[in-house]
């Protein structure tokens, strides 16, 4: 039987542990970021890649603008996937590399 506070569809409960990044926004997918350490994103990183294509073949069965919640929560992880690629592939810190103070305010993203 499945949790009632799963976020993720059955198939995926083994990513129910990073459902914290299941987050509807840009600007929460960098402040989660930031506020990550480098083993915490790195875990998050090595989980979702390889299934990457799986967990979008899973969203793309459904039209977009009529996403179930569950397959919403891949997509946002898909999503903050991207979001820490960087960090962890190239520059092994979660800001970019001598940005000192420098910061990017999303004011529009296409949503679902």
């Amino acid at each position: 039987m499945r949790e009632m506070s799963a976020m993720l569809p059955p198939e995926f409960s083994d990513l129910e542990r990073f459902s914290d990044w299941c987050l509807p926004t840009q600007s929460e997918r960098y402040a989660k970021r930031l506020a990550s350490s480098m083993s915490e994103m790195q875990a998050f990183y090595d989980a979702i890649t390889p299934r990457a294509e799986e967990l979008l073949s899973s969203v793309d069965k459904y039209i977009l603008d009529e996403l179930p919640e569950d397959y919403l929560n891949l997509m946002y992880l898909l999503y903050s996937m991207i979001q820490v690629s960087f960090p962890v592939e190239c520059w092994g810190q979660p800001r970019v590399p001598d940005t000192g103070a420098t910061a990017i305010d999303c004011v529009l993203e296409p949503v679902p």
